[in-house]
């Protein structure tokens, strides 16, 4: 059996893929066993996002395990794969995480786009973290409107009886000013992050620096992660 979380986002490119990459090199280089998988990419990602999953895990099975449908057009997969002629094999997306469950260890699911985004034409990846049966990692940028943007989403993930186990957020550019300053983008990342941490208890709030290579505070993801 693996264990494993489902990374997701409030929105397309909001740091999704530098937390599950900062959230693989924790776990590996504490010496556990990982997987990673994205079940969809668009926009030719297998050789950008899958491959920098692929790397932080120590690359296990193959790059085509981490990502089997991969699709060219840097729009939602399900449209994607229509306009290579194809559609998106919605079985596939699900057992295709049977490798890395038969392989054991800790598996970091990176989701395409938002919780809500489409993933097939039937399927979107609530849909699929629920299948799974793993608990979310919800990714927002840091930048003005987190809060709102990111409780938003908490609130519907539990509607949907899914299990938020923390919440990242990323720098997705450098952020100017001083923490201390409330005004400036570094003070108001600073500041989301600690009123996060007093509108969810007992949710880890973390925030990824940009460029960084560690989520801080450290979270205990061995901890987080359950058997789906």
């Amino acid at each position: 059996m693996a264990r494993g979380v489902y990374v997701t986002g409030t929105d397309t490119d909001v740091g999704k893929t530098a937390v599950a990459v900062a959230i693989l090199r924790q776990l590996a280089g504490q010496g556990h066993a990982v997987g990673a998988y994205k079940p969809a990419a668009s926009g030719g990602a297998a050789g950008g996002d899958a491959a920098a999953l692929w790397a932080a895990a120590g690359r296990p099975l193959s790059l085509e395990a981490v990502c089997p449908q991969v699709f060219s057009a840097a729009i939602a997969p399900h449209r994607a794969a229509r306009v290579a002629g194809r559609m998106v094999d919605e079985r596939l997306l699900r057992t295709g995480f049977e490798p890395w469950r038969e392989a054991g260890g800790i598996v970091v699911v990176e989701g395409a786009g938002g919780l809500f985004s489409p993933l097939g034409d039937t399927t979107l990846n609530v849909d699929l973290a629920r299948d799974l049966g793993l608990p979310l990692v919800v990714v927002d940028a840091a930048r003005l409107g987190a809060i709102g943007r990111t409780l938003g989403l908490v609130r519907a993930a539990r509607a949907e009886g899914l299990t938020v186990a923390a919440v990242v957020l990323s720098q997705v550019a450098a952020l100017a000013g001083a923490a201390d300053d409330p005004t400036s983008p570094a003070g108001i990342a600073a500041d989301s992050r600690a009123e996060l941490a007093a509108r969810l208890p007992g949710v880890p709030i973390g925030m990824l620096a940009h460029a960084a290579e560690r989520i801080t505070p450290a979270i205990d993801w061995v901890r987080l992660a359950c058997r789906p």
